[in-house]
């Protein structure tokens, strides 16, 4: 079983380690190939000896088009509906098809395709029909970027059943759940975050695979679990180092899954530390943080000192104000107080 820590190996970005995993894949199956907006340069302009160019806008398709050709690595028209059927209809023909999304807040322009085709189609075919299909997609606030272009959405997918979602933290994750999205046979959905492009962890250099829907913990401890999604696991480590000072001990999961959730490693560690705290970047109403906070209750209710709580966006489209922003995004202030105030209340 592969480490969910890394030991060994070289740093590369987060960035980087996606760009490895496409590659190495890439390299291994014929049958793997890559759609999306700009992820070479743009359509129709090999005619100017234009190639790569972008890289796709964060820069994690670089160097596909020079080694894999444009029968592997499709620029596509600003359609996503076109493109996404394309790939969801190529994938259920034998092709293993990777599209990317540019940012999940352009979901609803290909929110027939993911959740009325590759969501069900495996199920509406008695199983007969397999769809190895991942669609890339950028989540995260905190850029100016706006409200069309900062917000997370992954609870609007794991709502759908037939889709899974992986939500890496660092570059060794990202390498590790996209190489296991890619060999997958049924739909995944990849979040990355803007906010960890430039992060280096460690990352072997062999190809490797984390399992689907398992959690990691980061740090132990006894006195609260803190939950983290994607960047927002780091704010949950900063937070613990400065709970640490306070004498909270507080443990740290890495969720890494949004759908299916390791809800078994996270009540595990509510049974020892007795308190529940997640951090989502996401909107609070029928969001993960709401639903792992409700599964807390009902099955390690007599484990509980305090409710589970969760510190959450507000429920408001992203500011493009910067100070709006900054206080939009949970922080590790925001943590420390909520867990300093259930301390106070009920410990």
């Amino acid at each position: 079983m592969v480490e969910m820590i890394p030991s060994v190996g070289r740093e590369l970005l987060y960035r980087e380690a996606i760009n490895e995993a496409l590659k190495q894949e890439m390299r291994l199956d014929d049958n793997v190939i890559i759609m999306g907006e700009e992820i070479a340069g743009g359509a129709g302009r090999e005619h100017l000896g234009i190639q790569d160019a972008w890289g796709g806008p964060f820069r994690t398709t670089v160097g596909l088009i020079q080694e894999f050709g444009n029968e592997r690595v499709l620029d596509t028209p600003l359609s996503e509906a076109g493109f996404m059927g394309a790939a969801i209809g190529a994938s259920s023909t034998g092709l293993r098809v990777i599209a990317e999304l540019m940012f999940v807040d352009f979901m609803g322009v290909c929110w027939d395709q993911l959740i009325n085709n590759a969501a069900k189609m495996r199920y509406m075919f008695g199983g007969q029909v397999e769809v190895p299909f991942t669609m890339l997609t950028r989540i995260g606030a905190g850029f100016g970027s706006a409200a069309q272009h900062s917000e997370s959405f992954y609870s609007l997918f794991s709502h759908m059943p037939g889709l899974k979602g992986v939500v890496p933290s660092d570059a060794y994750t990202a390498k590790g759940l996209l190489t296991a999205a890619i060999r997958d046979n049924d739909p995944v959905i990849y979040f990355e975050h803007k906010g960890l492009y430039t992060q280096p962890s460690l990352v072997p250099e062999e190809t490797y695979v984390l399992p689907l829907g398992k959690a990691r913990t980061l740090k132990s401890g006894s006195g609260i679990t803190l939950v983290g999604i994607s960047k927002m696991t780091w704010v949950c480590m900063d937070a613990a180092a400065e709970l640490d000072k306070l004498g909270i001990d507080a443990e740290v999961i890495d969720l890494l899954s949004v759908s299916p959730i390791d809800y078994d490693h996270i009540i595990e560690s509510v049974k020892k530390t007795h308190a529940l705290v997640v951090v989502d970047e996401d909107t609070p109403v029928c969001s993960i943080a709401s639903d792992i906070c409700a599964r807390v209750a009902e099955e390690a209710f007599d484990y509980l000192d305090a409710p589970p709580t969760k510190v959450t966006a507000p429920h408001t489209p992203v500011p493009y104000s910067r100070v709006l922003e900054d206080q939009y995004v949970p922080n590790v202030p925001r943590v420390v107080t909520t867990v300093k105030s259930l301390y106070e209340g009920y410990r």
